[in-house]
């Protein structure tokens, strides 16, 4: 496997310093709004489903197994807290997609000294949202997979760790993708094409957007996780991604 874990906690640390300069606050101001909206209907939507989830175990489970549910509650609470932050991540970048698109351009412009080619605010915003259908449709159609074989092990002492690493997993590949994906696109790189280069550096790709999805997972946190994952991303995307 080809990459660095350690190449992807540095290029997360530096699209935080570099979010922080001047001259690109102000293109995080609408993402961060988007995020605090985000935040509080997706947090609310989880705890109540997490409540009502774990009572319906509780319900189904004989009285001689009742504590087998305190044993499995850490693992339902570990899986809805990778959807939470998937989730999270998910909407937040549809709506916001527009807005990431021309910070990853402007940080590209500042690491480079070169700028992607223009593009009308007129086909950027229509482009940029067709371009999220289509990772939303790459990640719900694979993701309906994942789920299976997770629901699959989940019952099978043992098989059920399995299953949440294979849900971990998958849901860093798709933070990868996620925000690999604006530098990408103002280059107009296939989303095919730019899967295929993340995949040749497995290593730094799941970690990086491990990194962004144990972020996405704490509340208030994850807030200002994005705009860092951008800026992380897009230093990615220059100094390797699109070399290759």
């Amino acid at each position: 496997m080809q990459g660095s874990p350690g190449k992807a906690i540095d290029y997360f640390l530096e699209g935080m310093r570099l979010i922080l300069q001047p001259g690109l606050r102000k293109f995080i101001l609408i993402p961060l709004l988007v995020n605090v909206l985000i935040f509080f209907l997706v947090t609310t939507a989880l705890l109540n489903a997490f409540g009502d989830v774990f009572a319906e175990i509780q319900a189904l489970t004989p009285g001689w197994l009742q504590w087998l549910t305190w044993i499995l509650w850490p693992l339902v609470a570990f899986i809805f807290l990778i959807v939470y932050g998937y989730s999270f991540n998910v909407i937040t970048n549809f709506l916001a997609a527009p807005f990431f698109g021309l910070l990853a351009e402007k940080i590209e412009t500042q690491l480079t000294g070169v700028a992607p080619p223009d593009e009308p605010w007129s086909q950027l915003i229509p482009r940029t949202l067709q371009r999220e259908v289509v990772k939303l449709w790459y990640f719900i159609s694979r993701g309906l997979l994942v789920l299976i074989i997770f629901i699959a092990l989940f019952f099978i002492p043992g098989a059920n760790l399995l299953g949440a690493i294979i849900a971990a997993l998958w849901s860093c590949w798709c933070m990868a993708i996620q925000y690999s994906d604006y530098p990408a696109d103002n280059h107009q790189v296939s989303f095919r094409e730019l899967r295929r280069r993340l995949n040749s550096q497995q290593l730094t790709s799941y970690s990086y957007g491990g990194i962004i999805l144990l972020g996405s997972m704490v509340p208030v946190l994850n807030i200002f996780v994005t705009p860092i994952a951008v800026a992380g991303a897009t230093i990615y995307w220059a100094r390797e991604i699109k070399q290759l």
